[in-house]
């Protein structure tokens, strides 16, 4: 078990070098001179290539890749071409919003995805399993930012239930932090919903056809005890998977949410930075998310175990 635990972390190491490197290139991947589009139209030769030389274009691409591996390394992102503030600071000012909405939106999504997954398959064939599904087919095919605006014009500006926009710190309250969050988590959560209920039902299916579910029904065992004990153990390992692979869902989601929602938080970040061209914040909140990212999904392969006991390494 240790030794496979070290072996996939170890592998985390190469991932993360190929994501650096891509980060790294997104200043040339971009169409056009990068200098010349921060300049702008009206700006001089003598601009542009002052801005090339502060953002090290004119030294070899190997250099620069090695000096930028080696700043992060020592939690350097670099600075903000437009703001001039370091990019680990904007970051740490921004993540406190994305992190509660994403927490909120997984909670929520979990919560209620699982055990509408554990009663499509349940009442297999029936207008329960139907409902499900098709809400399952709905929430995967509406585009999160039309969800924000419908539920934003339903519950905040027709029924004046919660607010429209904007973000409360946790430390200003337990409800006005989470009153911010409902309407985001919700329109995000719905797609994440979607997919985490379709394989829940899938999986049990399978469980429920097991020789053990036949055996457990024969010697009397109640129907939650076969279905939340029995069955959704054995059925967590592809759920843990996708809730794994949703996460990159909710890292893309986010961006649209909080641009909808007004939230401040790393989504609007990155959507201004794009925007303004600022190609070191876009870095540093593409290699972030690029590194919870990985690091989610080796938290998923390390619970396997705890999951389905028959999984030894």
């Amino acid at each position: 078990m240790w030794a496979y635990i070290v072996r996939r972390i170890l592998a985390t190491i190469p991932v993360m070098a190929v994501v650096a490197l891509f980060v790294f290139s997104l200043l040339y991947i971009a169409p056009g001179d990068p200098a010349a589009v921060i300049a702008g139209d009206q700006a001089s030769p003598e601009d542009v290539e002052r801005i090339r030389a502060s953002l090290g274009l004119d030294r070899p691409y190997l250099v620069r890749f090695g000096e930028w591996v080696w700043r992060i390394l020592h939690g350097d992102l670099g600075t903000s071409i437009f703001t001039n503030l370091p990019v680990a600071t904007m970051i740490a000012q921004r993540i406190e919003p994305t992190l509660s909405l994403m927490t909120v939106t997984i909670l929520f999504a979990v919560s209620v995805a699982v055990p509408l997954g554990v009663v499509a398959a349940w009442k297999q064939g029936t207008i329960i399993d139907r409902l499900v599904m098709a809400f399952a087919v709905l929430g995967f095919s509406v585009p999160v930012f039309v969800v924000g605006y419908l539920l934003a014009y339903s519950f905040a500006l027709e029924l004046d239930w919660l607010p429209v926009q904007g973000y409360t710190p946790f430390s200003h309250g337990f409800w006005p932090w989470l009153e911010n969050l409902i309407l985001p988590a919700l329109a995000l959560g719905t797609v994440y919903i979607a997919l985490i209920a379709r394989i829940t039902r899938a999986s049990m299916l399978e469980v429920l056809n097991q020789d053990y579910i036949r055996t457990a029904r024969a010697k009397g065992a109640g129907q939650g005890s076969i279905l939340f004990l029995h069955a959704l153990k054995n059925a967590a390992v592809p759920i843990a998977t996708v809730v794994g692979i949703g996460i990159a869902l909710l890292i893309g989601g986010a961006v649209v949410t909080e641009s909808v929602f007004a939230i401040p938080g790393l989504g609007r970040l990155t959507v201004d930075a794009i925007l303004r061209r600022d190609y070191p914040v876009i870095q540093g909140v593409v290699l972030l998310f690029s590194f919870v990212y990985v690091l989610v999904n080796l938290a998923i392969d390390l619970l396997y175990t705890l999951f389905d006991p028959r999984i030894r390494y």
